[in-house]
C-alpha cells in the first residue's frame, strides 16, 4: 500500500510540475489575460486556443470545451483594424494586447513560432455582420503583425452556425 502511495504521489508530482512549467516556459514572465479559461494539458501539440465574440459565447464556449486541451479566450467588441497601423499602437489595444500575451509567442522582432503555447488557434464569431467584421479584423492582425502563424498553418475559422446535439 505504501508503495501504491508513493508511486501515486511521484505521478502527481510530476504532472502539477509539468503544468507549472508549461504556464512558466511558454508564456515567460507575463501573467496571463484574466479572461483566459487555458486548458491544462502541457502538450502542446494536442491544445487549441478559441477566439470568441463577447462574453456570452464565452460562456457557452467554455461549458462545450475539453478542458484539457481547449482554451477560451473572449474578445471584448471589435478590435483595432490592424492593416496599416503601426505595432505600438496595436500594442495599445487592449484585446490585442490579451491576445499577444495568451499566444506567448510574441510578435513583431520578438515573434517567435516555439513559444507559441497552442497548437492551433481558432476564431469563433457568430454569424451576422459583426462577427464576421471581427473574423476579418483578427485575420488582418495575423497577417500583419504574425504572418508566421499564418504560414504555419496555425490559424483556422469556425464556420457558423455551430451547433450542440445532446442525446
Amino acid at each position: 500500500a505504501r508503495i501504491v502511495l508513493a508511486a501515486r504521489a511521484r505521478e502527481a508530482s510530476r504532472a502539477a510540475s509539468a503544468a507549472v512549467s508549461r504556464k512558466t516556459a511558454t508564456s515567460g514572465r507575463l501573467t496571463l489575460p484574466g479572461k483566459l479559461s487555458d486548458c491544462t494539458s502541457n502538450q502542446r501539440e494536442k491544445t487549441e486556443l478559441f477566439i470568441v465574440e463577447g462574453d456570452s459565447a464565452g460562456g457557452s464556449a467554455k461549458q462545450g470545451r475539453d478542458r484539457e486541451h481547449q482554451a477560451v479566450l473572449p474578445l471584448r467588441g471589435k478590435v483595432l483594424n490592424t492593416e496599416s497601423v503601426a505595432l505600438a499602437k496595436v500594442l495599445e489595444n487592449k484585446e490585442l494586447a490579451d491576445l499577444v500575451i495568451a499566444l506567448g509567442c510574441g510578435v513583431g522582432k520578438d515573434f517567435s513560432l516555439d513559444r507559441l503555447r497552442y497548437a492551433r488557434i481558432i476564431v469563433l464569431a457568430d454569424a451576422d455582420s459583426d462577427g464576421h467584421h471581427i473574423s476579418t479584423l483578427l485575420l488582418t492582425f495575423f497577417y500583419r503583425q504574425m504572418p508566421e502563424l499564418l504560414k504555419g498553418g496555425k490559424i483556422f475559422v469556425a464556420l457558423p452556425p455551430l451547433y450542440r446535439s445532446d442525446i
